[in-house]
C-alpha cells in the first residue's frame, strides 16, 4: 500500500504530461495543415492574380502591416492573440478532418 500511492501519483502525473504533449502535437498538426492548404490555395490560378494585385497594393500592405503588428508569437499572449490562435486552430482542425 505504501508503494501503491506514490506509483499511482507518478502514473497520474505522467499521463497529464502525455496528454499535454498530445494536445500540443495536435495543435502543430492543425497549424501545419492550415498553412499548407493556404499556400496551396494562394497558388491556385483563380486566386494568384488577385493575390499578386493585393501584394502590389500599398494601402493594403500598410493595413496588413498594422494588423500584423497587433500580434505576437511570444508565449505570454494577450487576449487578441489567443482569439486569433483559437480561430486558426479551429480552421486547421476542420480542414484536417475534411481532407483526412
Amino acid at each position: 500500500m505504501k508503494i501503491f500511492l506514490p506509483l499511482l501519483s507518478i502514473l497520474f502525473l505522467t499521463s497529464s504530461v502525455a496528454d499535454a504533449q498530445y494536445a500540443s502535437q495536435n495543435e502543430a498538426v492543425y497549424m501545419a495543415t492550415l498553412k499548407a492548404v493556404v499556400n496551396y490555395k494562394i497558388d491556385d490560378e483563380d486566386n494568384l492574380k488577385n493575390v499578386e494585385q493585393l501584394r502590389s497594393n500599398q494601402h493594403f500592405m500598410q493595413d496588413l502591416s498594422k494588423m500584423m503588428s497587433k500580434l505576437s508569437n511570444r508565449r505570454a499572449k494577450n487576449s487578441l492573440n489567443n482569439r486569433v490562435y483559437k480561430i486558426l486552430l479551429k480552421a486547421g482542425k476542420e480542414i484536417y478532418q475534411e481532407l483526412n
